[in-house]
């Protein structure tokens, strides 16, 4: 998929013009997570972000720009974190069990869920035009996690009969349905025990027990 998640963004900002925008879009992001996309108004925006309404339509003109931006916004930061380098690219187990650790061991997880996940299944109950986007994201962190099982392919870390994007869509199912079980439980647990289940079987294709280490080759 070659669609962007990059909104239109005014030319030549001011240091306070992108000051602004991005102040209007932080709490944009807070109030469609919070209340939803058709619950979130213009009036809301404006006071929360203590903006004018020339302002808010000179940024985002329509809401559909608005959410495209917002889309945006949340990928930017999902995407950034799955690429840190603490995770190696994720071209070994270690690094899926960090990975799983990290959302486990958040305090707040279960409360939160994930925010992109919130984001689609708010944007798919509606007519506005950004699906395309919002499948582009999804897409784009599908293939982190593709990308890391076929370099652990590459280093003999996992066998070659392992199907890379099946995997990858794996793990993105465990974490995103874990995650709604766990918000709806109020109990991490379902978050735990299906990532715990998604990397122990991409650990059945492991070559030796000790594949997925982390260590120099």
């Amino acid at each position: 998929m070659t669609t962007t998640t990059a909104a239109p963004t005014p030319h030549k900002l001011t240091s306070k013009g992108q000051a602004t925008r991005a102040r209007i879009l932080e709490h944009a992001a807070e109030l469609i997570y919070t209340k939803g996309v058709h619950a979130t108004n213009n009036e809301q925006l404006r006071r929360a972000a203590g903006v004018s309404g020339s302002q808010l339509n000179h940024y985002f003109p329509t809401k559909e720009s608005l959410v495209l931006a917002v889309i945006a916004w949340r990928a930017e930061r999902i995407l950034t974190f799955h690429r840190d380098e603490r995770f190696t690219g994720f071209d070994n187990l270690d690094a899926l069990r960090a990975w799983a650790d990290f959302y486990v061991g958040y305090e707040r997880a279960y409360q939160e869920g994930c925010t992109l996940g919130s984001l689609a299944s708010e944007i798919i109950k509606t007519d506005l035009d950004v699906h395309d986007e919002l499948a582009s994201v999804f897409d784009q962190w599908r293939v982190i996690f593709r990308d890391g099982i076929e370099r652990m392919q590459q280093l003999g870390r996992i066998s070659a009969e392992a199907d890379p994007t099946q995997l990858a869509n794996l793990l993105l199912a465990a974490f995103q349905g874990g995650m709604l079980l766990a918000q709806v439980a109020r109990d991490i647990a379902p978050l735990k025990d299906a990532l715990r289940a998604a990397i122990d079987y991409l650990q059945t294709f492991a070559t030796s027990p000790d594949a997925g280490e982390l260590q120099a080759r």
